[in-house]
């Protein structure tokens, strides 16, 4: 594989725009593509902003975070893709509109292309049955937020080849992460089944009064050496989409140690869902 490859991501939000900017500064061609010029303009200021701290922190070069910006190209046409190596798709976590993309995916990309999914919970069987290629459909799930997180959990489809799956981690290598590989695409993969497991458990005991999510956050740091506590984390990834996660688990598993808790369903409901709304379990 060539050192420098063309890559399109499709969906400009927090991961999306988190996957063009560690693409732009590993040295790769960068076409991020959303719906809507605003969604654009958002991604392409965060990706500005983090490189601008990266450079405040002497991590990155002002001249190397020009180029990075210089490689990425925005853009609300799919067919933008068509000459692309690798195709990651960081959208919603639906997979009714995931599918459909993958099928027009399919539609406009070269023979040989990789079709990536960040999907954090949906099975690629079933994102890659939308395909005429499911050979070349492959899962790269990235961490958030993606330029400070190390880990990539590639995964394999039913019918995901080793070429394909190569490819995915020489890819994800390039940018900087460390991969881990999931064989079979059992719903929420291995760090979304842990950590939904985990963030149940942790809502259930809040819910139930037996601790504050401080303390349940406070337990897990200082007595399991957790960088962030479950309910700290649920907030940074968003409620939102942990919820839909745990319950895209559950309703493949009907495993009840998925089955999101009340409280769960009722922040969503009404649009407590962590950071970017100013409150989940804690406030901001």
């Amino acid at each position: 594989m060539s050192a420098q490859q063309k890559i399109t991501v499709v969906g400009a939000g927090l991961m999306g725009s988190g996957i063009a900017q560690v693409s732009a500064q590993a040295g790769h061609q960068v076409v991020l593509r959303d719906v809507t010029e605003d969604a654009l303009s958002r991604g392409r200021s965060g990706i500005e902003a983090s490189y601008a701290r990266f450079v405040a922190k002497g991590k990155l070069t002002q001249d190397d975070a020009d180029a990075a910006l210089a490689r990425i190209t925005t853009t609300t046409d799919l067919d933008a893709a068509a000459d692309s190596d690798i195709v990651v798709e960081a959208i919603f976590e639906d997979v009714q509109v995931k599918t459909a993309l993958f099928a027009d995916l399919d539609r406009i990309c070269r023979e040989g292309a990789i079709l990536a999914t960040n999907t954090s919970a949906i099975p690629i069987t079933q994102i890659a049955a939308a395909t005429q290629r499911p050979e070349s459909v492959v899962g790269t799930h990235f961490f958030s937020p993606v330029p400070m997180m190390q880990l990539c959990e590639l995964v394999r489809g039913y019918k995901t080849s080793d070429e394909t799956l190569a490819a995915a981690r020489s890819f994800a290598e390039s940018v900087g992460k460390t991969c881990v590989v999931v064989n079979r695409d059992v719903a929420g993969f291995v760090t979304t089944r842990l950590i939904a497991a985990l963030v149940v458990e942790a809502v259930k005991l809040v819910e139930n009064g037996v601790a504050t999510a401080e303390d349940v956050d406070t337990a897990c740091r200082l007595g399991f050496g957790h960088a962030m506590g479950p309910l700290a984390t649920a907030d940074l990834t968003g409620v939102d989409i942990l919820r839909n996660a745990t319950r895209n688990i559950y309703t493949e598993t009907q495993d009840e140690k998925f089955n999101p808790p009340e409280t769960l369903n009722r922040m969503v409901t009404a649009g407590e869902i962590g950071r970017k709304s100013g409150r989940g379990f804690y406030q901001y």
